[in-house]
């Protein structure tokens, strides 16, 4: 790992990534536990719309930045506030459908589409070995979605066909989560364009902002009701905003002052572990053969964009 800022950290980054992609790992977790009493978009308002109130206080430190915005630049931040509500929403609706593992590992696409979108959006340049990473998640995905239609038994693979009653979910899981990966490339995007503009902590409040008001227009204009929910689901609501939300991904950024992106961003693609692990722990979900295989083949080629890109 390299160090890159002078200054010597409380902890080491180490253990501050280790913290991170735990916490992060937890926010599957947390939407399985409430998903029967509370549906995707008011999971995501409540997660976007208390993470915005915590960070409010710090972000108008800088309020000077954010008075110096043009209009281009409010367009990027509302456009960048729409995708992350879509990626939530989509992400959160697919882990009704479909496993933890598969949810997580197809949501985390999102460098390969920025990858690909890179170079006709931003003039950036797509290397030997990006290409060759995208093509690797590829397999793993197409390897995931047979996942559903192919059984391991007696050390023989056997193709068991799409049965509706089977396969359709979790087809239309994974189809959900590929869609969160989507819209997360497209605040990734905006992002890049506004980071020059704004520090992390103003930008990170306006986009979690604009995102739990487009989030909240549309609970409002779809009657999803706001209350009446179960104690103990305002307890994961909670949860879900302060542990995956504001201690991980806070965690993430702040490890980003000691050690490289490139490190912090190939750490992270520890999370679908992490994330598969706690679903065994607290859910007694065990993924099958076929499906571990094709996610570790998408990771890997994660991994490869990833590095090419550092």
């Amino acid at each position: 790992m390299k160090e890159i800022h002078n200054s010597k950290p409380i902890i080491q980054p180490e253990i501050g990534m280790i913290v991170a992609v735990l916490a992060i790992s937890t926010g599957s977790i947390f939407i399985r536990l409430m998903q029967e009493d509370v549906s995707p978009m008011v999971v995501a308002l409540y997660r976007l719309g208390i993470s915005s109130l915590v960070l409010m206080p710090l972000a108008l430190q800088n309020r000077r930045e954010i008075g110096r915005l043009r209009r281009q630049e409010w367009v990027f931040l509302w456009v960048g506030g729409f995708s992350l509500a879509m990626h939530f929403v989509t992400w959160i609706s697919s882990l009704q459908y479909t496993s933890v593992l598969s949810s997580v590992v197809f949501v985390n696409t999102s460098p390969i589409w920025v990858a690909l979108l890179s170079p006709v959006l931003l003039g950036e340049s797509l290397s030997r070995k990006a290409r060759r990473g995208m093509g690797l998640a590829m397999l793993g995905m197409l390897l995931v979605a047979l996942s559903g239609a192919v059984k391991i038994a007696d050390g023989q693979m056997q193709w068991m066909g799409f049965q509706m009653e089977e396969a359709s979910q979790p087809l239309l899981g994974n189809f959900l989560a590929m869609l969160g990966a989507w819209s997360a490339t497209g605040f990734l995007l905006v992002g890049r364009k506004l980071r020059s503009s704004l520090s992390l902590m103003p930008y990170t409040f306006l986009l979690y902002g604009s995102a739990a008001l487009i989030m909240g227009g549309i609970v409002l204009v779809t009657g999803q009701p706001l209350g009446g929910y179960a104690r103990i689901s305002y307890v994961w609501l909670l949860g879900i905003a302060l542990v995956p939300q504001l201690i991980g991904h806070s965690m993430a950024n702040w490890a980003l002052r000691y050690a490289s992106a490139a490190y912090v961003s190939v750490v992270l693609l520890a999370e679908p572990v992490g994330a598969s692990v706690l679903a065994l722990i607290f859910l007694g979900e065990v993924p099958g053969v076929v499906e571990v295989i094709g996610s570790v083949v998408i990771m890997a080629g994660i991994y490869l964009v990833t590095k090419a890109n550092a």
